[in-house]
């Protein structure tokens, strides 16, 4: 049901910030943090004075509305509008004409919105000002709420943050390199359990370390293994040996049967 209605949802929160900050004159947390304040770059004179960046007044009742209903039913519309036409298949070469032509009028609409806002980003970077263009056409701009600011974030608290982001990082990068059939493996020979019987560690697949389900034999040794376990060393490794006796596995055999399988080894 939240799916369903992600575009509303979206819109509503959207509307929600807008209420809270442009609408009262107030800057969002984030704008807040970099002590900046919006303000109608209209209402500027230069008048041969030299700018600080603080003066201008606020937005007007008129740039608010606007600013409400593009970042808002803009986003919103054409949310649903893209949704709606990739329900009804337009752009499907069995659909009318109109429809047809409605889906290529919006892909070429949304082609000229994304050229026109990587324009925008090369100009914000060289002058500046207006960093997408609902504030570039209402000429709403971004200066210093104040000409000092106190730091928000102690250095302590970003170089904790620094150091959390590698070790996650470091964590997401190697975490799908292991699985728990190599932890085990690994932490196999450190293991305090070394003094059970020769025939209790034969009765468990000496990859996982566990006791299999599917019991299969590896020739010609005969040592049990899960067939999961054999099966995928065999195909990964070509000339796979026994991981208790060092033999090469030629062919694997369900316990209990007379059929062999031939491994890739050979």
């Amino acid at each position: 049901m939240l799916f369903q209605h992600e575009p509303e949802l979206d819109a509503f929160l959207e509307f929600l910030i807008w209420r809270f900050s442009i609408w009262v004159d107030k800057p969002t947390p984030g704008i807040a943090l970099m002590n900046l304040r919006y303000t109608d770059e209209r209402a500027v004179a230069l008048r041969g004075k030299v700018r600080t960046g603080l003066e201008g007044p606020g937005l007007t009742f008129a740039q608010k509305m606007w600013y409400c209903v593009a970042a808002v039913g803009g986003q919103y519309i054409w949310a649903r509008l893209q949704s709606f036409s990739a329900f009804r298949r337009w752009g499907n070469s069995e659909q009318r004409p109109l429809a047809r032509r409605a889906w290529g009028l919006m892909q070429r609409i949304e082609g000229l919105f994304k050229a026109a806002s990587f324009g925008n980003l090369l100009i914000f970077l060289y002058t500046g000002r207006y960093r997408n263009l609902i504030e570039r056409s209402l000429q709403a701009r971004l200066v210093y709420e104040s000409p000092n600011m106190n730091r928000a974030v102690s250095f302590e608290y970003m170089n904790r943050q620094l150091v959390w982001n590698e070790f996650s990082e470091m964590l997401l990068l190697l975490l799908p390199l292991l699985n728990s059939s190599t932890v085990k493996s690994f932490l196999h020979p450190f293991s305090k359990d070394k003094s059970s019987s020769s025939k209790e560690d034969d009765s468990i697949c000496p990859i996982c370390w566990a006791s299999p389900t599917l019991v299969y034999l590896a020739l010609p040794c005969r040592h049990r293994y899960c067939y999961y376990c054999l099966r995928t060393r065999c195909a990964a490794v070509p000339s796979f040996q026994c991981s208790r006796c060092s033999k090469p596995v030629v062919a694997m055999q369900r316990h209990g049967s007379d059929v062999e399988h031939k491994t890739q080894s050979q």
